[in-house]
């Protein structure tokens, strides 16, 4: 969890290790519409046990999909369009195994992490939406 911008390369250097041949990743981005409405601007929150929860997400998704390492970074704070929201990275011995914890790593993520997202309209409103 930051507020400072994410970076790729960071949750990849997490999950290259020798022992892996492949490597599953994810990259959300802010986009520019949602359900027909244009969006301005994402605004992030957190609630203060939300990293803690992220590390517990990801130890639990590494452990039960056998992966040999696995990373996960998520912004908070306001965001714009384009820019990267969250990064998941999986590492393991065949690329089946890293995509699929990917997979669930950002489902598990959006379900169970306690954060909240503002989204700002191009038309000045704004409105939250559930856990991201």
């Amino acid at each position: 969890m930051r507020e400072n911008p994410l970076s790729v390369d960071e949750c990849l250097a997490a999950v290259r290790l020798p022992e892996v041949g492949g490597i599953g990743l994810f990259i959300g981005t802010v986009r520019d519409h949602d359900h027909g409405r244009s969006v301005g601007d994402l605004e992030y929150s957190a609630h203060p046990t939300a990293a803690r929860e992220l590390a517990r997400v990801a130890a639990e998704v590494g452990a039960d999909l056998g992966v040999r390492a696995i990373a996960v970074l998520h912004r908070t704070g306001r965001l714009e369009i384009g820019d990267i929201a969250v990064v998941v990275a999986a590492g393991a011995a065949h690329r089946a195994e890293a995509l699929s914890a990917c997979r669930r790593l950002i489902d598990d993520v959006k379900e169970q992490v306690p954060i909240w997202k503002r989204q700002g309209f191009a038309d000045g409103s704004s409105e939250w939406v559930g856990a991201c």
